[in-house]
This record gives C-alpha cells, sequence and structure tokens, in this order.
C-alpha cells in the first residue's frame, strides 16, 4: 500500500473523486431533464438549450488558467473553492423558476467545476508513486467515464420520481460529505515555485477558447450565420482561432509560461491529446442513440438510461484493469484496442437500429461501448500525464482537460448539425416513396409537413399527418410514423460514420505513441520540493 508524507492516499482519491463524479455527471444528467424544465419554467427551446449549453462553456474556458492558480496556491484550496462554488450553485439552479436565473446559476456551477477538476488529476501524481499511478489513474478514469454516460439513467429516475429540480438539489449533500472527507483525508500541495498567472496569456486563451466553444456549442442555432448586427460564427470561429495563435506565440517567449510548450515536446502528451479530443468527440454519438430510444422506440428517460447502463458498468469493472495493464506495458495497445472497441460499439448500435427492434438487442452494441471507454478513460490519461513531472502536471492537467471538453463541443456541433440535414433529407426521400400510392390532394402537404422536423429541435418526432377525412387521414397518420421512424434510423447511420472514422484516425496515430521505457520524463527545471500540510 503506497503512501505519501506517512498518508494512505486512497481515501484521499476517493474524496476527491466524489467531486469529479458530480462536475462530469451535470453535463449529461441535464439532457433528459430538458422536456420537463420546457414546461415548468415556461421557456423557450433557445433558453434551454443555454441552460445546457452554458455548464460546458463555463466549465471548459477556465481550466488551464485554474490548474495554474492551483499550482500557486495550493490544490486542495482550489478544489474546496470549486466545490462550495458547485454546491452553492447546485441549489440556486433547483430554486430558479424562470430560465434566467437557472443559466446564471448554471454558469457558477461550471465556473465552481473549472474549479475544482483539474486538481483531481494533479493529486494522482502527487499522491501516488509511479508505479503505483496505473491503478489510481484507472479509478480516476472509471470515475470520469462512468460519470459522464451514467447522466440519462440517473436523471431518468430522479425526473420520473421526483422532479427536475432535483437533478440539482441532489448535489447539495453530497457536496457537504465530499467536503468533510477532502478536509479530513486530502494533504494540500502546491509546487513550492512562484508561478504568475500571466495576464496577457490569461486573456489571449480565455477569449480564444470562448470564442471557438460558443461558436461550436452555438452554431447549428444561428445556421452558421449572423448572431447579431455585423458578429457571425464563422467570424467568431476565425477570431478564436487567433487570438490561440496569439497565445501560443506569447507563450513561446514567456519566462513563466501559462501552458509550457514543452510539454508538447513529450510525443505520448501530445498523441493523448489527440484521442482526447476523438474521445470527447465520439461521445456524442451517444445522443443519437437516447434519442432513438425514446423518440422511436417510445422508451422513457428512465427506460432508455436502463438500456444504456451496460456501457457504465462494463466501463467502471475495465477501467481499474486497463490502469494496471497500462503501468506495466504502456498504452498503446491499450488506447488502439479501445478506439477500435468504441468504434465497433457505435457501428453495432447503427447497424441494430431498426424501428421496431426490441430495445434489448442494443445491449451487446453498448457494452461494447463501454469496454472502449473503460480502456480508454483510463490509459489516455495514463499516457498523457506519466512521463509529465510534478512541477508540470498542473499545466497538463489543465491542457487535457480542456482538449476533452473541446472533442465535446465540436462532437456536439458536428453530430448536431449532420444529424439534422441529414435527416431533412432522408425524410423528404422516405415521405416521396411512401406516398406514392397517396392522392395528390394530399401528397404534397404531407411531404411538405416533414421539411422543418428536427430543424435546432432535439426533442425530435413525426409530424401531424396532413388533415384529411376518414380512411386516408388514418393512412396519412400511419406513413408520417413510418417516414420519421425510418428517415430517423437512416439519418442516425450515416451521422455515426463521423464519430466512427474519427476514432479509426486516432487509432492510427497511437501507432506514435512510445512505451514508457523509452521516454524521458519532461521537465523544465530540477523537480522542486512539495510541500504538504493537513489543512
Amino acid at each position: 500500500m503506497s503512501r505519501v508524507d506517512g498518508r494512505n492516499p486512497w481515501p484521499a482519491l476517493g474524496a476527491l473523486c466524489l467531486g469529479l463524479f458530480m462536475i462530469l455527471l451535470d453535463t449529461t444528467i441535464v439532457n433528459v431533464a430538458v422536456p420537463s424544465m420546457l414546461t415548468g419554467l415556461h421557456a423557450g427551446i433557445d433558453e434551454i438549450l443555454w441552460v445546457v449549453n452554458i455548464y460546458i462553456l463555463a466549465y471548459a474556458v477556465p481550466l488551464v488558467i485554474a490548474s495554474r492558480l492551483g499550482d500557486r496556491f495550493g490544490r486542495k484550496r482550489l478544489y474546496l473553492i470549486g466545490l462550495v462554488i458547485f454546491t452553492l450553485a447546485s441549489g440556486l439552479c433547483g430554486m430558479a423558476d424562470t430560465a434566467g436565473p437557472l443559466i446564471v446559476a448554471r454558469t457558477l456551477q461550471g465556473i465552481g467545476a473549472a474549479l475544482l477538476s483539474p486538481q483531481t488529476l494533479v493529486f494522482i501524481t502527487v499522491l501516488f508513486p509511479a508505479d503505483k499511478r496505473g491503478a489510481a489513474l484507472g479509478v480516476w478514469s472509471a470515475v470520469a467515464g462512468v460519470s459522464t454516460i451514467a447522466g440519462p439513467l440517473l436523471g431518468g429516475f430522479i425526473v420520473e420520481r421526483l422532479s427536475w429540480q432535483w437533478i440539482f438539489f441532489v448535489n447539495v449533500p453530497i457536496g457537504v460529505i465530499g467536503l468533510f472527507l477532502v478536509l479530513l483525508w486530502v494533504p494540500e500541495s502546491r509546487t513550492g515555485l512562484a508561478h504568475r498567472v500571466d495576464p496577457l496569456g490569461a486573456v489571449l486563451l480565455t477569449g480564444g477558447l470562448f470564442a471557438i466553444t460558443f461558436g461550436l456549442l452555438e452554431g447549428s442555432r444561428y445556421d452558421w450565420g449572423t448572431i447579431t448586427g455585423g458578429l457571425t460564427i464563422p467570424m467568431l470561429l476565425v477570431g478564436g482561432c487567433v487570438l490561440l495563435a496569439g497565445f501560443v506565440m506569447a507563450q513561446w517567449r514567456s519566462a513563466d509560461p501559462l501552458v509550457p510548450l514543452t510539454l508538447f515536446a513529450d510525443r505520448n502528451f501530445t498523441l493523448a491529446n489527440v484521442v482526447a479530443l476523438a474521445v470527447g468527440f465520439a461521445m456524442v454519438s451517444l445522443l443519437p442513440l437516447m434519442i432513438f430510444l425514446q423518440a422511436i422506440l417510445g422508451l422513457s428517460p428512465l427506460e432508455a438510461g436502463v438500456v444504456t447502463a451496460p456501457a457504465s458498468l462494463t466501463a467502471a469493472a475495465i477501467a481499474p484493469f486497463a490502469g494496471f495493464r497500462a503501468d506495466r506495458t504502456g498504452g498503446k495497445y491499450l488506447l488502439i484496442a479501445g478506439l477500435g472497441a468504441f468504434a465497433l460499439g457505435i457501428g453495432a448500435a447503427a447497424v441494430a437500429a431498426r424501428p421496431h427492434i426490441s430495445s434489448w438487442l442494443v445491449l451487446p452494441a453498448v457494452a461494447v461501448i463501454g469496454v472502449g471507454i473503460g480502456l480508454l478513460f483510463t490509459t489516455m490519461t495514463t499516457v498523457a500525464v506519466g512521463n509529465i513531472s510534478p512541477e508540470l502536471s498542473g499545466s497538463a492537467s489543465g491542457v487535457f482537460n480542456t482538449i476533452r471538453q473541446l472533442g465535446q463541443a465540436l462532437g456536439t456541433a458536428a453530430v448536431g448539425a449532420l444529424l439534422q440535414g441529414t435527416l431533412r433529407q432522408e425524410l423528404h426521400d422516405e415521405a416521396v416513396r411512401r406516398s406514392i400510392d397517396v392522392p395528390m390532394a394530399y401528397r404534397n402537404a404531407f411531404i411538405k409537413s416533414f421539411a422543418d422536423v428536427g430543424g435546432g429541435n432535439p426533442f425530435m418526432s413525426a409530424p401531424k399527418a396532413a388533415e384529411a377525412p376518414g380512411a386516408v387521414g388514418a393512412r396519412l397518420h400511419q406513413l408520417g410514423t413510418e417516414v420519421f421512424n425510418q428517415g430517423f434510423v437512416s439519418a442516425m447511420r450515416g451521422t455515426l460514420l463521423l464519430p466512427i472514422g474519427l476514432c479509426l484516425v486516432a487509432a492510427v496515430c497511437c501507432s506514435g505513441i512510445t512505451s514508457r521505457r523509452r521516454v524521458q520524463r519532461v521537465s523544465e527545471q530540477p523537480e522542486p520540493v512539495r510541500t504538504f500540510d493537513p489543512s
């Protein structure tokens, strides 16, 4: 049993992972509650989509800066501040009676999550010796992977049994418990180096990440055009890239950079970030699957969550094993296997999808996706930070988590836009084909009724059939359901080719990963003295 500073590090890791589970769960748990929020808050779809996206935005943008603040002022201190903000904001979310206060509270939740998240990964490099780090990263990654895909199950249960407010209220007692456990079990840690937070770098990085993340998340809602006045989504994305390019140049010249570019001299760190981007992107592929289970097969949110539960269970079982093996054999082949399993599971789900199949036939594909997640979350984290020296671990954690969140934002934009665009075409083609024997007086209206289905609306359903008397009306209603169901399945299959392809490209990139014994630890300077205190 490894010990640091006379302490058993495993209780400390458990306390830290409790907070990690909460903040990652909140990236997906809200999705199943959105229909209830629309009704309960008397809000429009635009407002509710902000409730979903503002959390991701506020979470992703400050991660790198938060990791540097932890290095300078103490990781335990930043973790506790983040947990307090997140817990209080969760209570405010539950008490919100209109969309405006809820959006503000969700912003605070995201900021709290950003302060908390990077500290958890850094603590592993501090608390555990190198030969024990893989198992600890396995636990961390199991929590990260399971929390991300457990949202639909827990959210569906809470919304059906209680109300949407309780997906936020439940965080309050858990946050209080986590607060006391961290105070009790986790030692303080800081690098001992007088790092400063470069103001220019912070402004360039924050502005660039905000512009790109906002553009990706909100692009579809603005039809990738004008936001307001002369400001457009393409301008925002290009401007964000320019700001990030300026940030890189500023870091290159800085004596104390916010993100040391020497991190990317480690090939494993760079390629692990490529994998993290692909995994964040591919995780969004579960959204079309959830829509399929509910809109096509007619499952409730809780029932859909039960169908996807094997992914969580399989990932939780495999992740510690993957960490153990990564410690001993390196991560190359585990990552290739994980990306292959993820792609295979997504493909199997697409092939199995039929308008009238039993939902249980989707379970094997979901389980394979879980295998991929279990192998990937642990191993990519181990590869990313395994060769990074402690004084750079904070920056490495911030970059790694930011890249993964950007992958999720990119996936949300790309998968959502492709699904909606493909769905329009598939519905039109299906409507034309199936209505060939419909009287001409009703056929054009029937085909036209599918023109706007799914346009920016995540709660897709078949449109009302064109009004017609008697048997013709009944026939149109039946045809409408058939057109929507088959059209969505066809669109989903085409859309899922995108994350499958990205996983396979990332798997090819993994061939460049080197084994641990051949890689020298990346370090800017001699390892500093790490300071601990029980406060």
